[in-house]
């Protein structure tokens, strides 16, 4: 049809735009943004704002987002995609234009609050922020001066940028006390990349891709999703080829081309079945391999007596692999051994433009899930597709982290709380097994630290966790740091408001893609209110100018307590939060991050001055700075000659060292960067593995998960439970007060085919009772064909709920229960009732039409840590039966003293340090906030 009209005839009457459409504001008038008020329509109402960039916090891909702030009311009316972030483009998902719930939330938490009750009772006063600093601060000088620093810990969930911030924070205080909740989240991924090229997570290139391999759900939930989701689509847009192996059929699998419903945990003999076809088939790049593969230490190691020869390693590599047959692998997974081949083989096509990713999916869902990662990097070094155009680069080549300013050297500090002995290979801290290690007795806590983290309602065992937060014999004061209410902070001492994602600092830098930038998050109603000419010395005095109470950020908490601890200096700790501008002042956040951008990011001075602005300035207006574009193959670059200087190179393993620490490797006698592993190549074989207790598990190979279809007896009932998948819309714990979001998504179903569902004589709605080793949960049935029969899943996202009916938890999303120790350890939880409206000065609280706030299934799961890489193994063995007559929908029933027995059984399965030379952990081994070498050793 030609010249169809509008849909609105209004519109007729609009003027021609000048110049055309643009999808964006332009930046050079951020300052003073124009728009018309939509409530006035049809009356042309202006509206001006001053348009702020600042960065998403509500996944891990730090996507840019703009604040629209109404410099009349000075209030936030709307956040949209930032277009001069290199990551995300402009484009967001739901959760990012969903940052406006958060921070207009009529429940969330204004002022500092103490607990004046027992932990748990619910009985909180309002305090002032002074009482709370100089408490802290007490507690933590006392526990430094007395030598018990290993009680201090801050414990995070999702974080900014701690490794440039807080690092400095507690190695300043000299303490091992960083915790975080990454060994439940994708420690085992982490893993299996780290003991290939050191480095722990992949970057694909999907863009320039020609085959996608990913073990997830990318377009929709997966890690980074946005900005991937984006570069997928471009590569599918250029005629890439995709294929997701998911039990779950996910959005993601359902625009595949290939979809392989897998039996959860079978991934790695899957994987390894398409190695074999790349090697049997001659499909994969041996001039790459040769180069780059240790190929000579594993046959110096592993077969000294055969000839000492790539042609050798060919062989041995053909006949190890040759059990993982297609037949072998559709045997384990279910899965069709034709397909597994033609996947094979486009791999093979693909070559050097193979782009994978695996983060949670089976790497964190299984005992040995670490060898899932293991087993799919293998097939892109087999084609050569490492750090290529297409490919996949190692996570640190496309990640920008600028030095800060006054950095204290590592302490000689060794946490066993979090870095415990029996866990030498952990590839973050074991934090889930926090609770059991207190009820043993292995330490205390005097000042314990949440951030972002939700380990009541997040983690497995979470009535562990009660049990342990509630007992001030283990914990002795705990700070919650939040800016709402959650199932953690009602059992702390303190609920200290930070601010959200548009109401604090911080750098972030992800690997979205081939390319390295920085993101700067900023409060922006503190931005808004300078660029009026006034003056803050914190961001809370902002924040209370513009109606917010007393919000602070944690940059200014740190930098606050730090002077408090250490008041005369004479610690040694506060010369650290000093003014590299002003000698002896206190630290100003404007004057940190001015000396990290005109001293720590390369090209960022200039860009700046060619515009007439300072590199503060940039950022500010920009919020973002590509500082390398197309960074490829950094294992080629050639050792400068003033590096090799001085050098040498071992005649045996062509490893360059200087001043006995490696430096590069030599390939056909250039020296070059390489990797950076001991033998600085791409370690097919890890001698670490061997010399650490492993040798069953040195090469790339596959682990029989617990939940083996071996370990299922159909016959009793019983299922496998896949509890890790992600809603796109959610957040884990913190998606809580976007009414938007919890609109959308607010229901968490057992997923289960058909066949099942007859099975147990369920349809779609009824309910069932999924029991666990230690207790169970009741939840509704969803009959579907998108679940692989015997498979049951249920995602994390919901069960969100709260203690008491007015306050305590978010009334968008929790559900009020009663939570009751019926007998020792044995606790029972039931809903009163679900999401109900409610009155308060944002009018929508009184329109919520949905009741069902999903099911809290993490609370009966015990801990199953992985031996070798920690991760918390999350798939269930589980029976599932139709709901009894006394069960409601949203019960929850747990056994801590069956939850501790199994964490001891768990614990049987750990080989502990010491390992070569009395070491805790290997020295070469990534290891967060890393601390002094000779604390690595064992006394």
């Amino acid at each position: 049809m030609k010249n169809p009209l509008p849909l609105n005839p209004q519109a007729l009457d609009l003027d021609e735009p000048q110049g055309g459409l643009s999808s964006y504001p332009p930046s050079d008038r951020w300052d003073d943004w124009t728009e018309y008020d939509s409530t006035q329509w049809p009356r042309k109402v202006e509206k001006h704002y001053s348009l702020i960039p600042t960065i998403c916090f509500n996944c891990e891909a730090a996507c840019g987002l703009l604040a629209y702030v109404d410099k009349e009311k000075m209030r936030v009316q709307k956040f949209e995609g930032n277009p001069a972030h290199p990551g995300s483009r402009g484009r967001n998902c739901a959760k990012g234009p969903a940052t406006l719930n958060q921070i207009t939330d009529p429940e969330r938490i204004l002022y500092p609050m103490q607990r004046t009750g027992k932990r748990g009772e619910g009985k909180w006063e309002r305090v002032t922020w002074d009482a709370v600093l100089d408490d802290l601060a007490s507690r933590i000088r006392l526990a430094l001066q007395e030598g018990r620093k290993n009680e201090i810990m801050y414990h995070v969930g999702r974080p900014g940028h701690e490794l440039i911030y807080n690092q400095r924070v507690l190695h300043a205080w000299g303490i091992d006390g960083h915790n975080s909740h990454t060994n439940v989240c994708s420690a085992g991924a982490r893993t299996g990349y780290a003991f290939w090229h050191g480095f722990d997570r992949p970057s694909p290139d999907h863009s320039k891709a020609r085959f996608i391999l990913l073990l997830s759900s990318h377009l929709e939930a997966g890690h980074y999703f946005n900005p991937h989701a984006q570069r997928i689509i471009d590569g599918k847009m250029d005629g890439a080829k995709v294929c997701v192996i998911d039990t779950r059929l996910s959005n993601t699998a359902s625009k595949a081309d290939y979809w392989l419903s897998t039996w959860p945990g079978s991934e790695s003999a899957v994987l390894l079945a398409m190695a074999n076809v790349l090697l049997q088939e001659n499909l994969f790049d041996r001039e790459f391999v040769r180069r780059w593969v240790n190929w000579e230490e594993y046959l110096r190691e592993e077969h000294p007596a055969k000839p000492q020869t790539f042609e050798t390693f060919l062989e041995v590599l053909n006949q190890t692999y040759a059990q993982y047959t297609p037949e072998f692998a559709a045997k384990e997974s279910g899965a069709d051994p034709r397909m597994i081949v033609e996947v094979a083989r486009e791999v093979g096509r693909a070559g050097s433009a193979l782009s994978t990713h695996v983060w949670r999916n089976a790497a964190a869902g299984n005992l040995g899930g670490w060898q899932v990662a293991r087993a799919l990097e293998f097939l892109a070094v087999l084609v050569g597709a490492v750090g290529t155009p297409g490919g996949t680069s190692p996570s640190a080549w496309n990640k920008y982290i600028p030095t800060p300013p006054m950095m204290p050297p590592p302490p000689n500090a060794w946490n066993e709380l979090m870095w415990a002995r029996e866990y030498p290979l952990a590839f973050f801290e074991m934090s889930f097994l926090l609770p059991h290690f207190l009820k043993e007795g292995r330490s205390k806590l005097a000042v314990y630290f949440s951030r972002v983290y939700n380990p009541v309602w997040t983690n497995p065992d979470g009535l562990s966790w009660i049990e342990a937060l509630t007992d001030e014999s283990k914990v002795g004061r705990h700070a919650c740091l939040t800016p709402t209410w959650s199932e953690t902070a009602w059992f702390a001492d303190y609920v200290l408001p930070m601010g959200h994602a548009s109401e604090r600092h911080d750098l972030m830098s992800q690997e979205t893609h081939a390319a390295r930038w920085i993101g700067f998050r900023q409060p922006v109603l503190r931005l808004a209110l300078e660029r009026q000419g006034k003056k803050f010395n914190f961001t809370y005095e902002a924040h209370r100018e513009a109606g917010l109470g007393e919000v602070w950020e944690e940059d200014e908490f740190w930098i606050e307590l730090s002077w408090r601890v250490d008041p005369d200096g004479s610690m040694g700790i506060r010369r650290f939060f000093e003014s590299p501008y002003r000698p002896g002042e206190k630290l100003r956040i404007d004057e940190y991050y001015r000396w990290i951008f005109e001293n720590s990011v390369p090209g960022l001075p200039k860009a700046a001055a060619s515009e007439g602005l300072t590199p503060l300035e940039y950022m500010r207006k920009y919020g973002a700075f590509l500082v390398e574009n197309n960074v490829y193959e950094l294992h080629r670059k050639v050792l400068k000659p003033e590096e090799v200087q001085g050098s040498a190179v071992d005649p045996v393993t062509h490893v360059v060292k200087k001043n006995g620490a490696p430096i590069g490797v030599q390939i056909d006698g250039n020296a070059v960067a390489g990797f950076p592993t001991p033998s600085r190549k791409l370690e097919f074989y890890s001698k670490t593995l061997k010399d650490w207790h492993w040798p069953e598990h040195s090469i790339p190979g596959y682990i029989k998960s617990h939940v083996h279809r071996d370990n299922i007896d159909a016959a009793k009932g019983e299922m496998l439970l896949l509890p890790t998948f992600r809603l796109p819309t959610l957040i884990h714990t913190r998606s809580g007060n976007a009414k938007w979001l919890y609109e959308i998504s607010h229901k968490n179903p057992v997923w289960m085919h058909h066949e099942d569902a007859e099975r147990f004589g369920v349809v779609t709605g009824d309910l069932v009772r999924v029991q666990t080793a230690i207790g169970y949960f009741i939840d509704r049935a969803w009959a579907t064909e998108g679940m692989r029969p015997g498979v049951v899943a249920c995602s994390h996202h919901l069960g969100r709920w709260r203690l008491k009916e007015d306050f305590g938890g978010e009334r968008w999303s929790t559900a009020l229960v009663d939570l009751k120790q019926v007998e020792p350890g044995k606790w029972m939880m039931r809903t009163i009732h679900g999401i109900q409206p409610f009155q308060s000065d944002d009018p929508d609280s009184s329109r919520i039409h949905w009741e069902d706030a999903g099911v809290h299934q993490n609370l009966t799961f015990p801990v199953q840590p992985d031996p070798i890489s920690g991760q918390h193994c999350w798939h269930q063995k589980v029976t599932v039966s139709k709901a009894r007559a006394e069960d409601r929908y949203g019960d929850v029933f747990v056994d801590t003293n069956k939850a501790h027995e199994e964490y001891r059984r768990w614990l049987q399965m750990s080989r502990g340090a010491p390992g070569p030379g009395n070491l805790r952990r290997p020295l070469w081994m990534i290891r967060v906030y890393r601390p002094a070498p000779e604390a690595f050793y064992l006394p």
